[in-house]
C-alpha cells in the first residue's frame, strides 16, 4: 500500500499559518517588494540591448541583433582597459583604507573612558557623511589649490617642498586623493557597526584579562579584534561584491583633462561613451559586464570564507 505523503501539505499549511500570524509584517513589506521589482528586476529586460545595435526609434523588436559584438568592442578597446585599471585601483584603495580606518577608529573610541569626549569625537567623525559630494569636492579642491591651499601652505612652511604642487593636475596623485577623501567622508559612519559589534563582546573577558595582567594593547588584539572578526568578514564579502563600484560623484567632480587618464572609471565611461553618445547598447554591455563580475566576486568571496571556516553571507 503506497505511503501517504503528508509532508508537503503540512509544510504548506504551516506556511499559510505563519503568513496569517505575521500579516502586518507582510503588508508592511509590500511597498519595498514593489520598489525592488520595479527598479531592480524589471529593468533587467533592458539587457537585451547589449546584444543589439539598439535605436530608440526602432525599439527592442526591430533593432538589429549583433550578438556579442558590443562585448568584443569593449574588451578590444584600449580605453576600456585603462578604465578598468582605474576602477579596480580606486576600489581596492577605498576598500582597504575604509576597513582599516573604520576598525581602528571603532577600537580607539571603545578604549575612551571619558564619555563626553567620546561623544564629541563620534559626532565630529559622523558629520562628513551627511555632506554632499559636491560640497566635499569643493573642499578638496580648495585644500589642494596651488596658491592658498592648506596642504601646499603646510608643506611649504614645513620645508618639505620648495614649490607648490598642482595635486589635481597630476594623474598619479588622483587615486590617493580619492582614497583620502572617501576615508574622511565615511570613516565615522562606517565605524558605527564595528562599535555595535564591540559592545556585544562579553565584558567579563576584559575583566579576566585585566586581572591576568594583560595590557590594553593585548586586550585589543586578543579580545576585541577576534570578537568582531565575523562582522568584518561579512562586511568584507559584501564590499567585494561592489569591487567595480569605485564611485561616480567624486571622480566626476574632481576629474579634469590633466588627470582624466587616472580619474575615469567604469561609470563615467558608460556615461561618456554610452549614454552621452546615444550608444545605449555599449552602455548596457558595460553595465551588464559590471553586474556579472560583481556576482562572481561576491560568490567567490563567500565560498572562500566558507572554506576557511569563517562567517559567510549565505
Amino acid at each position: 500500500m503506497p505511503r501517504r505523503q503528508k509532508g508537503p501539505r503540512k509544510g504548506l499549511n504551516y506556511f499559510f499559518t505563519k503568513c496569517r500570524e505575521q500579516k502586518e509584517l507582510l503588508l508592511m513589506s509590500i511597498p519595498f517588494l514593489l520598489w525592488l521589482f520595479v527598479f531592480k528586476y524589471l529593468p533587467l529586460g533592458g539587457w537585451v540591448m547589449a546584444f543589439q545595435n539598439f535605436r530608440p526609434a526602432r525599439g527592442f523588436f526591430e533593432s538589429d541583433w549583433v550578438g556579442f559584438d558590443q562585448f568584443k568592442f569593449l574588451f578590444q578597446d584600449q580605453r576600456f582597459l585603462e578604465v578598468m585599471r582605474n576602477t579596480l585601483a580606486m576600489s581596492i584603495i577605498n576598500l582597504i583604507l575604509g576597513f582599516v580606518t573604520a576598525i581602528t577608529l571603532a577600537v580607539l573610541l571603545n578604549e575612551l573612558r571619558q564619555i563626553g569626549f567620546k561623544r564629541i569625537v563620534q559626532t565630529i567623525s559622523y558629520m562628513p557623511h551627511f555632506l554632499s559630494w559636491v560640497v566635499v569636492a569643493g573642499l578638496v579642491s580648495s585644500a589642494l589649490a596651488m596658491e592658498d591651499g592648506i596642504i601646499n601652505v603646510l608643506l611649504l612652511n614645513l620645508g618639505i617642498i620648495d614649490q607648490p604642487i598642482m595635486f589635481l593636475g597630476v594623474g598619479q596623485y588622483f587615486w590617493g586623493i580619492i582614497g583620502a577623501s572617501d576615508v574622511w567622508k565615511s570613516v565615522g559612519w562606517n565605524s558605527i557597526i564595528y562599535l555595535a559589534a564591540i559592545t556585544m563582546i562579553d565584558q567579563e573577558q576584559y575583566e579576566a584579562a585585566e586581572i591576568d595582567g594583560a595590557s590594553r594593547l593585548q586586550r585589543i588584539f586578543y579580545i576585541t579584534l577576534p570578537g568582531i572578526r565575523s562582522v568584518v568578514v561579512i562586511l568584507m564579502i559584501m564590499n567585494i561584491g561592489y569591487i567595480l563600484e569605485s564611485g561616480f560623484e567624486a571622480q566626476y567632480l574632481l576629474m579634469n583633462p590633466l588627470n582624466m587618464d587616472y580619474a575615469e572609471n567604469l561609470d563615467i565611461f558608460v556615461l561618456r561613451y554610452g549614454i552621452s553618445m546615444a550608444n545605449f547598447s555599449l552602455a548596457t554591455a558595460a553595465g551588464m559586464f559590471k553586474t556579472v563580475v560583481s556576482f562572481i566576486f561576491l560568490f567567490a568571496a563567500n565560498k572562500i570564507a566558507q572554506k576557511l571556516g569563517e562567517a559567510r553571507l549565505f
